[in-house]
């Protein structure tokens, strides 16, 4: 309390009471997958395809990482998190190429020169040029691609070397060990190949992807970042069609990642089914094979053909990035009560199997969201299910909801702790926690023409006994009934006839 010793006037800021709860973000993703550079295992924060590009690499033959955070931001996704696994298989030792000699000058060329390459030493420009200055003449199959006017002196700013090092694309020059180093005879080599780089499948396991809470690693290293709220893994379909992983890895794999959402509590697994399954298989795996029980995970099927700016082709993709970026591009248009559905996928250009609506009746009821192509209104996800068997839990706009609920009354409300627990406190708990709710009803998150029939908040001496006080408890009870999908939607008509009335008189 402060003390008052002189007559005045004075001026004191207290506390209102009044603590608003903010609503979390609900649209930040998490991709674990192959990229073709960047750090390996640890979590890293890409906030555009840009950014992602600089740190890890553009798309690359066989993977499938790009594409998912390419679709992923293409759709409407904000920032996201990238974890690189995997690295090029063991290769057999290849002895190098002997370099081509020139004078005192070796010759060889870059990886990412094509093609015959051949050198050629002639006369420098001019009259009487010094002695020590030639030109290089390098041709890329026959053809002259590139010219250089150099110099054997390491003084100058034309030394051989330095040019080439510094303007060529196709070949790099170094001096022979001990050799003097003189101007070359005038005369032309070929130069040999450097070996191609390897193609080969990346090495991953399952322990790569499940990863270690402690080191920061895989699905371990996402627990420490809280704002993730979407988990998708790309590369190992990648990895399965290479057969580094086989079809229980994948199991294995999918599985720990819906243990990790599960654990964590805040966040989806987005699922991609295995490749090339027609619509009645894709039904035997989910439930003989995966058998996934889950209200943390989703499934969308089938994969998604895209343009390959690796090939210049068509490519078929996993649906799991581009799905991501439809649910945040619907947080942010809707919020995340309205069911990520009936959305346009941008990037798609067609499917990979075009299902029909039977098959489609095979498939929802399991909880497999399917991705449909409609004349004239594009390509479109149309379902919006868990893979819980629990009739509560079965939408997927319920879970995320309630997830975005939780989140933010529990980052909204720390200030309670060590408060004195009384019926002030709990009154402040109330009156926060409803006013919350309340915003929440008016954006349509919550089912009711009023906000008491929405919601209800109970913090008081009912649920917070002496008991529960003496063991510094206090115990809030919130109870939403959350909006669901309009997914089946039926129009009965009936014939009418408008027959004379009887009226009497």
């Amino acid at each position: 309390m402060p003390s008052y010793l002189s007559p005045g006037v004075y001026v004191e800021e207290v506390q209102s009471g009044a603590r608003p709860i903010e609503g979390v973000g609900t649209a930040v993703a998490a991709f674990v997958g192959f990229a073709e550079r960047g750090p390996f295992h640890q979590p890293t924060l890409v906030a555009n395809w840009n950014q992602y590009v600089q740190l890890f690499g553009g798309f690359v033959e066989g993977q499938y990482l790009p594409h998912a955070v390419y679709g992923y931001f293409a759709n409407g996704g904000g920032t996201a998190y990238v974890v690189r696994i995997g690295g090029p298989a063991e290769q057999p030792a290849q002895a190098p190429p002997a370099p081509a000699v020139l004078g005192g000058l070796r010759v060889s060329a870059l990886p990412s020169a094509g093609g015959e390459i051949s050198v050629e030493v002639a006369d420098a420009d001019g009259e009487n040029p010094p002695e020590d200055r030639f030109k290089l003449l390098v041709r890329q199959d026959g053809k002259e691609v590139e010219t250089f006017e150099v110099s054997t002196r390491r003084t100058v700013k034309s030394y051989v070397v330095n040019q080439v090092r510094e303007r060529s694309k196709l070949i790099e020059v170094s001096e022979w060990p001990g050799a003097t180093l003189t101007r070359p005879d005038k005369q032309s080599v070929t130069v040999p190949a450097a070996p191609a780089p390897s193609t080969a499948p990346a090495t991953v396991d399952t322990r790569e992807y499940v990863g270690d809470g402690e080191a920061r690693t895989g699905f371990g290293g996402l627990e420490a970042i809280d704002e993730i709220t979407m988990v998708a893994v790309p590369d190992l379909m990648s990895a399965y069609e290479r057969g580094v992983i086989d079809a229980e890895g994948v199991k294995t794999v999918q599985l720990a990642v819906i243990s990790h959402c599960e654990q964590m509590g805040d966040r989806m697994a987005v699922l991609d089914p295995l490749p090339d399954l027609t619509a009645q298989r894709v039904r035997t795996w989910r439930l003989d094979e995966a058998g996934y029980d889950s209200k943390y995970a989703a499934l969308y099927y089938p994969w998604l053909k895209v343009f390959d700016p690796a090939t210049g082709r068509t490519a078929v993709v996993p649906p799991s990035g581009h799905v991501a970026g439809v649910w945040a591009r619907s947080d942010a248009d809707r919020g995340v009560h309205k069911a990520p559905a009936n959305e346009v996928i941008r990037g798609a250009v067609d499917l990979a199997i075009a299902l029909s609506k039977g098959e489609q009746d095979l498939l929802n009821p399991i909880g497999v969201n399917c991705v449909r192509a409609f004349p004239g209104r594009g390509i479109r996800i149309w379902g919006a299910r868990t893979l819980s068997s629990d009739p509560a839990w079965r939408y997927l706009n319920v879970r995320r909801l309630f997830n975005y609920l939780e989140e933010s009354i529990l980052g909204g409300t720390q200030w309670v702790v060590f408060e004195p627990n009384d019926d002030r406190l709990w009154s402040s708990i109330r009156r926060n926690v409803t006013g919350f709710l309340t915003e929440q009803w008016r954006r349509g998150a919550l089912f009711g023409r009023t906000a008491a029939e929405s919601f209800y908040v109970k913090c008081d001496r009912d649920n917070n006994p002496q008991e529960s006080i003496d063991l510094g408890q206090v115990i809030c009870e919130i109870g939403v009934a959350p909006v669901k999908p309009a997914e089946f939607v039926v129009f009965r008509l009936a014939q009418f006839s408008d027959s004379t009335s009887l009226v009497s008189e």
